[in-house]
């Protein structure tokens, strides 16, 4: 893997559009190779169509969620209670939205905020019942909604598309 978290791209070595088959390595990984020329449009197409998908979660969830939100109760279900600043951090918001959006959440009954036993002056955000029900009964949708759409692949492609996928997305965090 290289400092940008990518490895190869479609066509890397063979132009046969293989993801992580190889680099070509001293011949100018520039912007304008084919596989980041690739990379950039399937990606869009990908974070299109992930916003628009977000919104119909969000809404399923609840009515009046935002869809900017929904990741936020994601997060809280995967990793349990965090700290505001923590969510801000990942999310990668400032302290004034993710206290809107955390009470926007509270107010439908979605999160509630419990002391830090770390650290009294601090609290914790943490998905109420209902919203890891609701969370929960979302999420198992749109993994079903996935796996009629992979229906026809190979359970290893589908594996290896999400080691990719978290390959690339540990390489943006850098």
């Amino acid at each position: 893997m290289h400092e940008d978290g990518i490895d190869g791209g479609p066509g890397a070595e063979s132009g046969g559009g293989s993801v992580g088959g190889g680099s070509r390595r001293g011949s100018g990984r520039g912007v304008d190779q084919p596989e980041f020329l690739a990379l950039e449009r399937e990606l869009t197409v990908l974070l299109r169509r992930a916003r628009a998908n977000q919104g119909e979660m969000a809404r399923e969830v609840h009515p009046d969620l935002e869809s900017s939100a929904y990741g936020l109760l994601v997060r809280l279900g995967e990793c349990g209670a965090q700290r505001a600043t923590e969510l801000a951090g990942y999310i990668g918001v400032g302290k004034a939205t993710m206290s809107r959006q955390l009470r926007a959440l509270e107010d439908l009954g979605l999160v509630a905020r419990e002391p830090d036993p770390a650290d009294g002056r601090a609290w914790l955000i943490t998905l109420t019942p209902e919203g890891r029900e609701r969370v929960g009964r979302v999420r198992e949708a749109r993994r079903a909604r996935y796996a009629r759409r992979l229906a026809d692949w190979d359970p290893k492609a589908v594996a290896e598309l999400a080691r990719l996928l978290h390959e690339l997305n540990l390489g943006m965090e850098k």
